[in-house]
């Protein structure tokens, strides 16, 4: 059986460690040079993250006319500290047994396969409406290159002003996923003095920050336990409340001069978030502790019932249409009216020491896609894959 043109594609993608504390170029290049033989136009969006790494997002428009179908994935991925085995490093693909292991082989750089490949496989000369392929950075660490092509492209406000309809291709195992909660990042710091702790002097930073914890424990138990907070739409129907705690403070015996504190919420769609911070903000005043907000991403609605959801389902030959507990770049794409979270492999897979897409769902997610851009940029009729 000849090789998918989309499995050599991700094989070669493998091999770019894009880590999001890493530049993107090189991949990025690799995906430039792929469109460019293709028959795309390149719009590049650079800038620098915060450590002043370089970073590229690129937006490719081909085919004439307005609407159309746009895709959009992500080039980093999350590091890999640990892998399943020595024999390979994290970016070395690897085929057994109907799968392909690699760090981003399933989230998100799979997909991005099956979007290369299917692309290919659509004439030029057949195509009435636009095909855009959106590949950002930093989407796992704050959705940085997506912002970055919201402000800046002009392709993307093409998109927004024709009215195409997007696909994000996260992995969902090609359920078609119509919302996702938001993404929100409170950071908090109290201050203290170090010290021997047998001693009067010093001052314990961590004991400052008990009580305003305290607090937020008790906001975060109304959140999971009073009806109002809740959207059975979701699973968890909660805003997923999460708190991480770091002082540095190796030795027992040192009084903490430094205490950190993260609160990560997942507002869902249609959720008055800014009642919970603005209580929050009055705790951190009340308990003198340094406070700032990271609102990440918007919570994630598409309606169910539109027009690119019904195509979907016909492609899947399905009834059925999801939600998630994640996010992901279609919390910043919010002026796109109809979009969809619908891409190969299992999110059971994404950030594991072990991660894979099987062939079978990159093949699936080909025959999908193809299917999408016959539809929206040919006007040819919807042909079930399964």
């Amino acid at each position: 059986m000849k090789e998918m043109k989309a499995l050599r594609y991700l094989r070669r993608m493998i091999r770019f460690d894009s880590t999001s504390n890493r530049s993107n170029r090189y991949i990025s290049k690799f995906l430039e040079l792929k469109l460019i033989k293709h028959g795309f136009f390149i719009e590049k969006i650079r800038y620098r993250d915060a450590n002043n790494v370089q970073k590229v997002s690129l937006v490719a428009k081909k085919g004439l006319g307005n609407g159309g179908l746009a895709y959009f994935g992500h080039t980093d991925t999350v590091p890999a500290p640990t892998w399943f085995t020595k024999r390979v490093t994290p970016w070395e693909p690897v085929v057994s047994r109907g799968r392909l292991y690699g760090r981003g082989a399933c989230d998100m750089k799979g997909s991005l396969a099956c979007i290369l490949d299917a692309a290919q496989q659509v004439p030029f000369e057949k195509m009435v409406r636009p095909l855009y392929l959106v590949f950002t950075a930093d989407e796992e660490i704050g959705f940085g290159g997506a912002k970055k092509v919201v402000e800046e492209s002009k392709l993307y406000r093409e998109m927004i002003n024709h009215g195409t309809v997007g696909v994000i291709g996260e992995p969902t195992e090609l359920s078609i996923v119509h919302a996702h909660k938001g993404s929100c990042t409170m950071r908090f710091r109290t201050m203290g003095v170090a010290a021997h702790s047998s001693t009067r002097a010093g001052k314990n930073a961590n004991w400052a920050m008990i009580p305003f914890l305290h607090e937020i424990w008790k906001i975060r138990e109304e959140t999971e336990t009073v009806t109002d907070w809740f959207d059975d739409r979701f699973d968890p129907p909660t805003m997923s409340m999460n708190v991480t705690v770091s002082d540095g403070n190796s030795a027992v015996n040192v009084t903490s001069p430094r205490c950190d504190v993260q609160v990560y919420i997942r507002p869902m769609p249609n959720m008055d978030c800014e009642s919970i911070l603005k209580r929050i903000s009055h705790a951190a005043k009340k308990h003198d502790v340094q406070m700032t907000v990271r609102k990440n991403c918007e919570a994630f609605w598409s309606d169910p019932n539109s027009d690119l959801v019904k195509q979907a389902k016909s492609i899947m030959n399905t009834n059925e249409v999801e939600t998630v507990g994640y996010a992901t770049d279609g919390g910043v794409l919010t002026e796109m009216e109809q979009k969809i979270i619908f891409g190969p492999g299992s999110i059971a897979q994404a950030h594991t020491n072990q991660e894979f897409i099987t062939l079978d769902q990159m093949r699936l997610g080909i025959a999908a896609y193809r299917q999408l851009i016959h539809h929206y940029c040919c006007e040819l009729p919807i042909q079930p894959i399964r």
